[in-house]
């Protein structure tokens, strides 16, 4: 599974970007996602914020995906990544 976080200023980019996640999982919270994990998808959505939203962000955007399983990894983008704080995740 995969949770998707992000905060974003600009009411319309967040929008656009609520639409998109949408497409591949449903709302836990107003800007958090739960996604089934699969590779392609999760490919997929990195490729597409990457390509389509990464220049619209401002630098107090921010977006987190984590992937949660033994390891669990997390991507940031925007402010988040230069956040180093740790995450502490609970099964």
């Amino acid at each position: 599974m995969l949770i998707i976080s992000y905060d974003i200023k600009n009411d319309k980019l967040r929008t656009r970007f609520s639409k998109f996640i949408k497409k591949y999982g449903h709302r836990l919270q107003y800007s958090v996602f739960e996604i089934d994990n699969s590779k392609r998808i999760l490919d997929n959505i990195k490729r597409e914020i990457t390509n389509t939203f990464e220049q619209h962000f401002e630098q107090t955007d921010s977006v987190m995906i984590i992937e949660t399983s033994e390891n669990c990894k997390i991507t940031k983008w925007g402010y988040a990544k230069n956040d180093d704080s740790s995450i502490i995740i609970v099964n």
